[in-house]
Formats: structure tokens, C-alpha cells, sequence
């Protein structure tokens, strides 16, 4: 079974096609995973719908970060591929604030 594909019972928002999880193991506080609900690879295999779905949900992501960290900048990182540092394979998006 895929972890993120398990975890979306657990999701703190979400939309038709995503939905966003706090990371388990964070490089910052506030650190937050948008995931296709499709279970898929990587980003490259989403749809046109996929990506707009999941910028929604980044942009709901940073307002309430804001609200609770107030970071300086963020990163929005995507690894695709073991070779690049993907562990789980299901596609999905880091948003990481940066203080």
C-alpha cells in the first residue's frame, strides 16, 4: 500500500484532485506536502487539472503559514526519481518555509 495514498484520511485541506498534509519529518516548521489524490509517480504525469489544483492548495498552504511562522521566503521543491532524492513514490510538493 502506498503511504500517501493512506494518508489522505489525514489531510489538513484538500480539493477535488489534492490534498495537503503537514511533512512527517520537517526541514522547517511549517513544512507542508501537496499530493495528488491519483496515485501516481512523479509531478511530470500530472494533468493540466492536477497542477492547477495542486497550486491552489500551495497558495492555501503559504497564507496560513504566514499567519502562524511568518517565514522569510519559501522553497517549493519536487524530487522525481529515487536518483533524486524521491522516497516515497507518489508524486508530491514541498512547501518549505525558510527562516
Amino acid at each position: 500500500m502506498c503511504l500517501f495514498c493512506d494518508l489522505e484520511k489525514n489531510c489538513i485541506a484538500e480539493n477535488d484532485l489534492c490534498y495537503m498534509i503537514f511533512d512527517k519529518f520537517p526541514v522547517a516548521p511549517g513544512h507542508t506536502l501537496v499530493i495528488p489524490k491519483r496515485h501516481i509517480e512523479t509531478v511530470f504525469e500530472m494533468t493540466p487539472e492536477e497542477w492547477s489544483s495542486a497550486g491552489d492548495l500551495i497558495k492555501t498552504a503559504k497564507n496560513e503559514i504566514e499567519k502562524i511562522y511568518h517565514p522569510l521566503g519559501y522553497n517549493i521543491k519536487m524530487n522525481c526519481g529515487k536518483a533524486a532524492g524521491q522516497e516515497i513514490m507518489h508524486a508530491h510538493i514541498h512547501l518549505i518555509p525558510k527562516y
